[in-house]
């Protein structure tokens, strides 16, 4: 039995200059960093020559080209897996919807279990580059790069996306009473409303050429969030998140709505300096940046919404149990 566990993240700024339709022109950059809840990942051998996949649904088939959930079919594929075999998927949260790269986390996770279970390791490159390949080249997911690769790097980095589609990831400079200051002045509060990213991101896919300003300016505060990250100017992430949910609104519609407005205001009313919808956007978590002497204010402020705490993750996508069957 092979147990994967591997961390959801949160993109600080940069968000949207992953997707190719940009970096392809531009470059793309990203700050993100993971968080300490994880999509998990069990693979056993059976007995028969059966394929058990178990998630929101279960699926028994007989042959792997029948597996219903694409990402399990295409990662068992890429790792040379046929069948007499049973997976379990379990997440922290909800696996769907959330904006937390929950799909993403769930790919290289599978990459990572089953490469294991045939007895090869890879590097976070390879699951990063391949679980790209899967869910963009293979199923078709209009979607950005950045979350695959802080899933399987781990930890607070600066990813660089080239024209070329080579990626460069960077962990920031900063000391650890830095990082655990500003991941203790960060918020999580759920909207309680769960959305297909992939209808936002397709809009958003077709609007790039119309809204490459937009972007540019996007990119322009995730160097910013680097900068002010390395240089211990923590309160100013507050101001950078306020500036990427502004121009994030623009991209496409229904990134916002009157329930996710309400909360927004809610948190900046309640001390909060700045804030954005995690991920695509339209639902999921709403993440703040507030200071210490204004938490409990904003906990009063947001009380009706439940917040998910959350640490920092300085690891990817491990292998946390590895039992041999014979």
């Amino acid at each position: 039995m092979i147990i994967s566990q591997t961390p959801l993240r949160i993109s600080i700024c940069g968000g949207g200059t992953d997707l190719k339709d940009y970096y392809a022109l531009r470059e793309g950059f990203v700050v993100s960093t993971t968080i300490n809840k994880y999509a998990y990942v069990i693979i056993k051998k059976r007995f028969d020559d059966l394929i058990y996949v178990n998630y929101t649904k279960k699926e028994i088939v007989e042959n792997l080209q029948d597996v219903q959930h694409e990402l399990v079919r295409e990662a068992a594929k890429k790792a040379g897996l046929v069948n007499g075999f049973e997976v379990t998927m379990l997440s922290d949260i909800p696996s769907k919807g959330s904006g937390l790269g929950s799909s993403s986390s769930f790919t290289v996770g599978l990459l990572n279990a089953f490469y294991q279970y045939n007895g090869v390791q890879v590097t976070p490159e390879r699951l990063a580059r391949e679980a790209c390949e899967i869910e963009i080249d293979i199923c078709n997911n209009p979607i950005g790069k950045q979350d695959q690769y802080i899933a399987a790097y781990g930890g607070l980095k600066s990813i660089l996306f080239k024209t070329d589609e080579s990626v460069v990831v960077s962990q920031l400079k900063v000391k650890e009473e830095v990082i655990r200051k500003l991941m203790s002045n960060l918020f999580l509060f759920y909207t309680n409303i769960t959305r297909q990213a992939a209808d936002i991101l397709t809009e958003q896919k077709a609007n790039i050429q119309d809204k490459l300003a937009y972007h540019d300016e996007i990119k322009v505060l995730g160097y910013q969030a680097l900068e002010s990250i390395e240089a211990g100017n923590i309160d100013n992430i507050g101001n950078l998140l306020a500036a990427n949910w502004d121009r994030k609104k623009h991209l496409a519609s229904n990134i916002s709505n009157p329930i996710i407005d309400d909360m927004y205001q809610l948190g900046l009313g309640g001390g909060a300096i700045g804030g954005k919808v995690a991920g695509a956007g339209g639902g999921g978590f709403l993440l703040l940046y507030c200071k210490k002497n204004h938490q409990d204010e904003l906990l009063s402020a947001m009380k009706s919404h439940r917040e998910m705490p959350f640490m920092y993750e300085p690891y990817g996508s491990r292998i946390i149990f590895n039992h041999s069957e014979m």
